[in-house]
C-alpha cells in the first residue's frame, strides 16, 4: 500500500511508537506537544503552543495568509489503562496507555503536514493537535482560543478496528451520540434488617428505578431513533444485616437527536420521582451534559468521499449507515465549522475482536500512510472548492 513514500511512512511509525511509549493523559500532553513542535519546526512549519493548556496549532500558508482556511485535527491524549500488549514499544508509564489510537492520529497529521508542505500552492491549512478528547473536552478549549475563527471546513479521521487498512468510512449526518451522565440519589430510612417495617429501604427503591428506566427506551422511544440508558454504577448499604438508608445510581444516556435526548431525560425524572413517592423516599436526579453528537455536514462528507477515491479508488470507500453510540468531542468543532470525521480502517491481524479502550489494543500501522494521504487530499480539495 505505497500511498506515501517509504521515508515518510517510516517517520510516521517512529513518531507513533515514540508517543506510544510515553503516553500522557488529557491536559498533561507536554512531551507529546514537544515532539509535535519539533517535527513541525523540522518541516519548516510555524506553530502556536499552549492552546487549551497543551494543544499545538501549526499553520501552512504558502501564500502568506491569503485565501480560505481549512483545518485538520488530531487528538493527543492517552487513557488511564495499564498496557498489556507486550509490544516492544509498549507504554513506559505505569497505568497509562494509548488504547484508542491517538498516537496514530498525531503521526498521521504530522505525515499530512509533510505532504502539504511540499504540495500546497495556495490557501491556509491549520494543523490542530488537540488535548483531552477522552472526557476532557479539549476541542472546546481549542475553539475558545479563537485560532479557528476563520476556518471554513475541518476534517479528521479516527482509527477503527472494524475495518482493514485501506478502507475508510464516510457518513453524513449524525455519526456519534450525545454522551450525557446522570446521577440519582435516594434517601430512605435506615434500620435493622429484622425490622423492615420501621425502615424505608433505599436499595429497594434503587432496584425499582433501575428496572423501570429500561422501559423508557423499550416502550417510550420510537425504535427508529437509536438510544441507550445504562446504569453503570450502584452504591448502597454498608453491612449485610442493616437496611440501607441511602443509595446512588450513576450511568449514561446515549442519543443522536436532541428531541429524543430531552424525551429520555423527562422520562427518567418522572420515573425517579414516582419511585420516591411510591416508597416514601426522597429521590433526586441530576444530569451532566456530555459531548454533543458529531454531525458531519453534507458537502464536507462529499469532499471526504472524493479524497478517498482520488488516493485509493472507489473500492476503498465504505458508506456508513448507522451512528456509533460512542462519543467524540470533534462535535464541538462541527457546531461552528462545516466538517467531516472519517473512520479509518486499522484492524490488526489477530486482534480483530479487541475493542478500543482495551489493555491489549493495537492497530495496523499501514493505516498511518492512508490517513496522512487522506487528510492532505481532503484539505486540498476543500481549499479548491472554497476558492471557486
Amino acid at each position: 500500500m505505497n500511498i506515501v513514500s517509504k521515508e515518510l511512512f517510516q517517520q510516521m511509525v517512529r513518531i507513533r511508537r515514540e508517543i506510544h511509549m510515553y503516553p500522557e493523559l488529557g491536559y498533561q500532553e507536554e512531551n507529546t506537544a514537544t515532539i509535535i513542535t519539533e517535527e513541525l519546526k523540522r518541516l519548516g512549519i510555524k506553530s502556536t503552543t499552549g492552546i487549551g493548556k497543551t494543544g499545538v496549532v501549526g499553520q501552512i500558508n504558502p501564500t502568506d495568509d491569503v485565501g480560505p482556511v481549512v483545518a485538520l485535527r488530531a487528538d493527543m491524549d492517552a487513557l488511564a489503562i495499564k498496557e498489556e500488549t507486550g509490544l516492544e514499544f509498549a507504554s513506559k508509564t505505569d497505568g497509562v496507555m494509548h488504547a484508542c489510537g491517538h498516537d496514530g492520529h498525531v503521526a498521521m497529521l504530522l505525515g499530512a503536514a509533510s505532504l502539504l508542505k511540499e504540495t500546497l500552492k495556495a490557501g491556509n491549512v491549520l494543523l490542530v493537535f488537540q488535548p483531552a478528547e477522552e472526557g476532557g473536552g479539549g476541542a472546546k478549549k481549542i475553539m475558545e482560543s479563537g485560532l479557528l475563527d476563520k476556518v471554513k471546513a475541518i476534517f479528521a479521521c479516527h482509527l477503527d478496528r472494524h475495518y482493514k487498512a485501506g478502507k475508510l468510512v464516510v457518513q453524513s449526518g449524525p455519526i456519534s451520540a450525545f454522551t450525557d451522565r446522570f446521577d440519582i440519589s435516594i434517601r430512605g430510612k435506615g434500620g435493622h434488617a429484622a425490622q423492615p417495617h420501621d425502615a424505608v429501604d433505599a436499595i429497594i427503591v434503587a432496584s425499582l428505578i433501575v428496572m423501570s428506566l429500561q422501559t423508557i427506551v423499550s416502550r417510550e422511544v420510537n425504535p427508529m431513533h437509536p438510544s441507550i440508558v445504562s446504569v453503570g454504577q450502584i452504591e448502597g448499604g454498608s453491612v449485610p444485616n442493616a437496611i440501607a438508608e441511602t443509595a446512588k445510581l450513576t450511568g449514561t444516556i446515549r442519543t443522536t437527536e436532541t428531541h429524543i435526548r430531552d424525551q429520555i431525560k423527562s422520562g427518567m425524572t418522572r420515573i425517579a420521582n414516582a419511585a420516591g413517592t411510591l416508597h416514601n423516599a426522597d429521590v433526586s436526579i441530576t444530569f451532566v451534559e456530555g459531548y454533543p453528537s458529531v454531525i458531519n455536514t453534507v458537502e464536507e462528507s462529499e469532499i471526504a468521499r472524493m479524497a478517498i477515491k482520488n488516493i485509493l479508488g472507489d473500492r476503498a470507500l465504505v458508506d456508513g449507515q448507522f451512528a456509533s453510540m460512542g462519543g467524540e468531542d470533534f462535535s464541538y468543532y462541527l457546531e461552528k465549522i462545516p466538517g467531516c470525521l472519517v473512520r479509518l480502517g486499522a484492524q490488526k491481524e489477530g486482534l480483530e475482536g479487541i475493542p478500543a479502550h482495551s489493555s491489549t489494543f493495537d492497530f495496523d500501522e499501514k493505516a498511518l500512510g492512508v490517513g496522512a494521504a487522506f487528510l492532505a487530499e481532503a484539505a486540498k480539495l476543500a481549499l479548491e472548492r472554497l476558492s471557486l
